[in-house]
């Protein structure tokens, strides 16, 4: 397309940011070790913003701000921090009752919730999530932790009864682990990393926290909150690089959990880097290329309306979006009419405006998602792009790939950004075989309104992967 010259901008100019969602510049200095915030006077890492704004003639990335560049020694101290609190699993933590660990849990959360809207904030313009999920991956984070209080007290009450099994009575508990090194995603900044971080905490275990390598600010906030909710020692959390800071914590071979939400070829380069990795306990979260099946008996209506929504929801940057649409030929001309109506429909724009589709985090993914098209295209696919406008900077809009097979990129990488490829099959067998053959196996979605059809699939797709949908997105 040649459309650069005539279409306007989509980003705002001065001024036209609303006042309540301007983000004011956040040198953080900041960082939390061994129950002390400390203030770092080295090298900082700056943070650009995917959210451009017109100045001057031209469009720029807004600088956020920036925060420390952390190096190995902090690392150290961070890790003999969590070790001594910890002390061979008789800490003050480890040994704490759980109704005292859930006191500390819950003055957390209210802590947390007074600054709700700065966390907001910041992940909208750190990493261009729409206002609403924003919300909802705060509120969604706070429900979390509540949820895991409540499973933690159940837990508590099952470990203090006797049980007898096989002639002996004995007492049956969860204990903690000891030092957890927890990394979470930046698509999922706050609540995916919560995820690793608060089971480990309020099982007794002691933590070290490196934030994703986008969505690095929105921890500011919480630093006190930290601070004056748990021991010392219990949390620390250290800003700078992964490749410095998580290669050096592995190296160490001290860390006795990796809780790591990423790609797999991170996760295995930090269980490589452990000199014990049998000893090491790894809880991982991975990529995914979730495929949609769309049958030739389906409701097409509906079968439209969850793949637009799985595939595009947060530019289909999230593990569980459909990232890969397979259509009978009996319906594909007719639904991929719908479907690319549907896609044209989609909302463009800045976060704060609830645009579904948003500017793009990282920066090297607009030349990615357009090197997956274009081998995509010289393998015989054909783009649409039902918006008919140019990608401008981080700002890329849905593509649609018709006609795709599996001797292209798109068929097998996990392009987490919004480019759709559909495949049209003639056999089941084919659906079958790309999930038999993937090297993902976390979900899958099936439409079809025919009851037989689907009983003679759900068998064989669980055991292929974790979850099967009925006429709904995978989420």
């Amino acid at each position: 397309m040649q459309n650069q010259e005539i279409q306007s901008s989509v980003f705002p100019g001065p001024g036209q940011v609303p006042q309540e969602y301007a983000m004011p510049y956040l040198a953080q200095k900041e960082y939390l070790i061994n129950g002390e915030i400390k203030f770092w006077q080295g090298n900082v890492i700056r943070v650009k913003s995917p959210v451009c704004l017109q100045q001057d003639g031209s469009t720029k990335q807004q600088e956020l701000g920036s925060f420390p560049e952390l190096t190995e020694s902090e690392a150290q101290e961070a890790l003999v921090a969590a070790q001594n609190a910890y002390d061979k699993g008789r800490g003050a933590w480890p040994t704490m009752k759980v109704r005292e660990r859930i006191a500390c849990m819950e003055k957390f959360v209210e802590q947390m919730k007074a600054v709700r809207t700065e966390v907001v904030n910041l992940l909208m313009w750190e990493i261009g999530k729409n206002l609403d999920d924003s919300r909802k991956e705060f509120d969604r984070t706070v429900e979390y932790i509540l949820d895991t209080i409540a499973a933690v007290k159940e837990l508590d009450r099952k470990g203090s009864r006797l049980e007898l099994e096989s002639g002996i009575y004995g007492q049956i508990k969860r204990g903690p682990l000891g030092v957890v090194f927890c990394m979470g995603p930046y698509n999922y900044p706050l609540n995916e990393t919560f995820a690793t971080l608060i089971p480990a905490l309020i099982m007794g275990n002691t933590t070290i926290l490196k934030p994703a390598k986008y969505g690095v600010l929105l921890l500011q906030p919480l630093l006190h909150a930290f601070k004056e909710s748990f021991p010392a020692g219990v949390v620390n959390v250290l800003y700078g690089r992964g490749s410095v800071l998580a290669d050096f914590l592995m190296r160490s071979g001290q860390v006795d959990v990796l809780a790591f939400i990423g790609s797999t070829k991170v996760a295995n380069m930090l269980k490589k880097a452990h000199p014990k990795p049998n000893r090491l306990r790894a809880v991982l979260g991975l990529e995914a290329k979730n495929p949609a099946i769309v049958m030739a008996d389906c409701d097409i209506d509906l079968a439209v309306s969850e793949c637009v929504t799985g595939s595009l929801s947060y530019n289909g940057q999230r593990c569980t979006a459909l990232k890969i649409l397979f259509v009978h030929e009996s319906l594909h001309d007719k639904f991929i009419e719908k479907f690319t109506a549907a896609v044209a429909k989609t909302k463009v724009g800045m976060p704060w405006e609830n645009a579904q589709i948003t500017p793009l985090p990282e920066p090297e993914k607009p030349a990615y998602l357009n090197s997956l098209v274009n081998d995509a295209i010289e393998k015989g696919a054909q783009l649409i792009v039902p918006h008919q406008k140019d990608d401008e900077g981080t700002m890329v809009y849905p593509k649609v790939l018709l006609w795709v097979n599996k001797d292209m990129r798109v068929y097998h990488e996990e392009q987490f950004g919004p480019v759709i490829p559909v495949v049209k099959f003639s056999e089941m067998e084919e659906a079958i075989d790309y999930l038999t053959y993937s090297p993902y196996g976390q979900q899958v979605s099936l439409f079809s309104d025919n009851y037989e059809t689907l009983a003679e699939l759900i068998d064989p797709m669980v055991n292929q992967v974790c979850r099967v949908n009925i006429n709904s997105q995978c989420q």
